[in-house]
């Protein structure tokens, strides 16, 4: 994405991949990654990000096995693609996200945990920082934008660095955006924080990448350059009891994507 100007990037997360809990098998998975795809197109999406989201517990890497599946569904959604699109592989392997955009083509990956140490219900995770952007000129795809996320959510922040001094350190190693989370799936980030941050960094791009929803985009708006959003889009209700507020077999709701592109535009 070359100007995030009022973007909506859609998550698209992928159902579990194999060894992990309820994995439906290859071709399942690819069905409903292209139905969600649609669903995004049709409601107006600005871009759209795919995930592994459903593979719990996260680890730092993913298998071989499943690189080969985020990599074969991944070019079927760059056929279909008609907006940019990227890659996030949980918990934070940039070397699998930056060789994803390599070998399909892609438009941007986000980084969770870029410059800060954090600690995880999957362990402790320390920040790729600069080794990222290494990597990116390495394998000679410069133009792939890297968004990274500050102070991530669910996650304890182990750094001392505050939230702007983490925002600088991101912008010194390399990032293209950065993203501010609130403290869990669907929660909206902290408005004080968020307008610290501007202060921070001027007009450098900032990504909200939780709690966005139909109602408070405007508000996220007067500061944000661009947000990341799933949950508040899919069809059904949201389940507190579980980690990301919806199950899987919850799909990408074709008219929740025009309502919240409404509320922008």
């Amino acid at each position: 994405m070359d100007k995030l100007s009022k973007s909506v990037i859609g998550a698209l997360h992928l159902a579990p991949l194999q060894g992990y809990e309820g994995f439906p098998g290859y071709e399942k998975i690819e069905e409903l990654a292209l139905v969600d795809l649609k669903s995004f197109q049709d409601g107006g999406i600005d871009a759209v990000i795919f995930e592994n989201n459903y593979d719990l517990p996260h680890s730092e890497h993913i298998t071989e096995a499943n690189y080969k599946i985020m990599l074969d569904v991944g070019k079927q959604l760059k056929q279909n693609a008609q907006v940019p699109l990227g890659v996030n592989v949980l918990w934070n392997d940039h070397t699998s996200a930056l060789k994803l955009a390599k070998g399909i083509g892609l438009d941007f990956i986000r980084v969770p945990v870029f410059v800060d140490t954090v600690k995880t219900s999957y362990g402790i995770f320390e920040g790729v920082g600069k080794r990222v952007a290494e990597l990116r000129n390495e394998l000679g795809i410069d133009d792939v934008k890297i968004y990274a996320d500050i102070h991530v959510k669910h996650a304890v922040n182990v750094s001392i660095e505050t939230i702007e001094e983490s925002a600088d350190m991101a912008i010194d190693a390399g990032a293209d955006g950065i993203i501010l989370t609130g403290k869990w799936t669907g929660d909206s980030p902290d408005t004080v924080e968020l307008k610290r941050v501007r202060t921070a960094v001027g007009d450098f791009p900032i990504i909200v990448g939780s709690g966005a929803d139909k109602d408070n985009i405007q508000q996220l708006f007067e500061v944000a350059d661009a947000t990341i959003v799933s949950t508040s889009l899919k069809d059904g209700v949201v389940d507190a009891a579980h980690t990301n507020l919806a199950s899987w077999e919850q799909r990408i709701s074709e008219e929740k994507v025009r309502e919240f592109m409404d509320a922008v535009r």
